[in-house]
């Protein structure tokens, strides 16, 4: 579960689909300002840990961190 702590944490705040954004700013409008949402565009049907779904989130989230 995701609180509003844990928003007002976050730099970058990523989603899986256009529905979790959605749902992320319905449940959480007033924690989300100023906050960057990205929407990584894959489908939620993936198991927990899928090691492709791993391989995916890498490829996709990697570009927006920085590495030291």
């Amino acid at each position: 579960m995701l609180s509003a702590e844990q928003i007002e944490w976050a730099d970058l705040i990523f989603v899986m689909e256009k529905t979790h954004r959605n749902k992320l700013n319905r449940k959480f409008r007033a924690s989300l300002n100023k906050k960057r949402v990205i929407c990584l565009d894959i489908p939620d049907d993936y198991e927990f840990m899928d090691p492709v779904l791993v391989q995916i989130l890498e490829n996709r989230v990697g570009r927006y961190l920085h590495r030291d």
